[in-house]
């Protein structure tokens, strides 16, 4: 049984495909919810997202890092 929280499942509790899908959905209604959400909205889409992204890099440590994303010190 997936344990609901107050902001949503789990995420240690989300397979990866549903793990992608909900970092890909808060990403996605990051923009709207910073410019047009209440402050409890953008507080919570806060949490969720860092829980999410957090989750994220737990299961991948060693995730392959583009190095074109790389910029000089």
């Amino acid at each position: 049984m997936v344990e609901l929280l107050e902001l949503g499942v789990d995420p240690t509790m989300l397979s990866e495909d549903d793990l992608l899908r909900e970092l890909r959905s808060l990403h996605r209604t990051r923009l709207d919810t910073l410019r047009h959400g209440a402050r409890h909205a953008l507080t919570n889409h806060l949490r969720r997202t860092a829980d999410l992204e957090s989750e994220y890099l737990a299961r991948h440590p060693s995730r392959e890092i583009d190095p074109h994303r790389l910029r000089a010190h």
